[in-house]
């Protein structure tokens, strides 16, 4: 999740003086500067992985299923698996169920991950909650506390959490009860407006809106509506980022929030090019995977990247006059209407399942004995 890198690319660093002419200087300092630290300076970077090396990147980092399923599958990771299931197993009773077995591992295992990752970076670390609980409010709320007690067992510090959970109508109002008791939310899988302004009312701690993910729909739909191959609609949000459909969906919630006052942080998410990045310099967060981190911490930058995002200009952008509290009705009637963040949504919950039930199959099979 969070903020400055630690290492060489903070753009706290001091740089070195030397004694050159001004022009040479202006030069020097300029080419000194790359894009990551320029979009540092505006926005906190955040590491989208959950690999203990990509962790020590930033100071946040986020994980759902499916990094948590490559992370595990990782031959890094064996031994550290190898051991945590058998402590895990050791915990539980030989008369528990094979369902039951496996729960307890995988709750081990997400542990002892979020516990390195939080170790190795020292701001906050986003957990999801099991996907299949996307559209049961109570169970939500019920297992996140579960496990937050379970991470306070391996002395995990818990305040530094963020419960992870999908921005159904169900996942929103359990965000909510969990902000009231001070168990700070990220709402992820967030495709659409109407999502981003239920999770206000809520008071989410944050919001995770797919940028890349709204920008692979459009370029699929409008593929086919204009019998165009995809891969020249690509190159033109790449080459036009700024009518890129998922920079503009996170600006519109952006922008709304700012004029409105609303605490809860936009944390861009799900990025497919650095372009898409760049567009969103200003944004309270971005969650970037380590290829795009490295690709811009590589790039010097040319003066061409600018503040996209701030306070100042959001009420002039911003159009929409929303009411509010936004009712459930009117969340699922405008999310109904909206085909691209319906299915989106839907496609999300069942590959995050998908993956969790992966990653349950990959330890019965590699670690469990007949």
């Amino acid at each position: 999740m969070s903020a400055e890198l630690v290492d060489s690319t903070s753009p706290s660093r001091k740089r070195e003086s030397c004694e050159k002419p001004v022009a040479e200087k202006t030069q020097s300092k300029r080419q000194a500067i790359s894009s990551l630290q320029k979009l540092t300076a505006h926005t906190e970077v955040v590491v989208d992985s959950a690999k203990l090396s990509d962790a020590k990147k930033a100071t946040d980092a986020t994980t759902n299923p499916s990094l948590i399923l490559a992370a595990a599958m990782a031959p890094e990771s064996e031994a550290m698996v190898k051991e945590v299931v058998t402590k895990a197993l050791a915990s539980v009773s030989e008369e528990a169920g094979e369902e039951e077995k496996l729960r307890v591992v995988v709750q081990h295992l997400m542990a002892e991950f979020v516990k390195k990752i939080s170790e190795s970076v020292p701001g906050l670390v986003s957990f999801e909650v099991d996907p299949e609980y996307s559209f049961d409010s109570e169970l939500t709320v019920k297992r996140a506390k579960e496990l937050l007690e379970f991470f306070k067992t391996q002395n995990i510090p818990i305040e530094r959490l963020l419960v992870k959970v999908a921005a159904t109508w169900e996942g929103i109002q359990a965000a909510q009860k969990l902000e009231q008791e001070n168990i700070h939310t990220n709402l992820t899988l967030l495709f659409s407006f109407c999502q981003a302004v239920a999770c206000a009312d809520a008071k989410a701690y944050l919001i995770s809106p797919f940028v890349g993910r709204i920008t692979d729909w459009y370029c699929e739909h409008n593929a086919k509506s204009q019998n165009r191959p995809i891969g020249d609609i690509k190159k033109e949000y790449e080459q036009a980022p700024e009518t890129d459909p998922g920079v503009l969906a996170v600006r519109r919630i952006y922008n709304f929030y700012k004029k409105n006052d609303v605490p809860t942080l936009v944390m861009g998410a799900s990025f497919r090019n650095a372009g898409q990045v760049k567009s969103l310099c200003g944004c309270d967060k971005l969650t970037i995977p380590p290829s795009i981190i490295n690709a811009l911490d590589a790039e010097v930058d040319d003066g061409t990247l600018e503040l996209a995002l701030s306070k100042d200009s959001a009420a002039d952008k911003c159009l929409d006059d929303v009411k509010r509290p936004m009712d459930e009705q009117t969340f699922r009637w405008s999310l109904n209407e909206d085909q691209m963040a319906t299915e989106k949504l839907s496609e999300g919950i069942r590959k995050f399942n998908a993956d969790w039930v992966k990653l349950k199959t990959f330890i019965k099979e590699k670690y469990f004995t007949a």
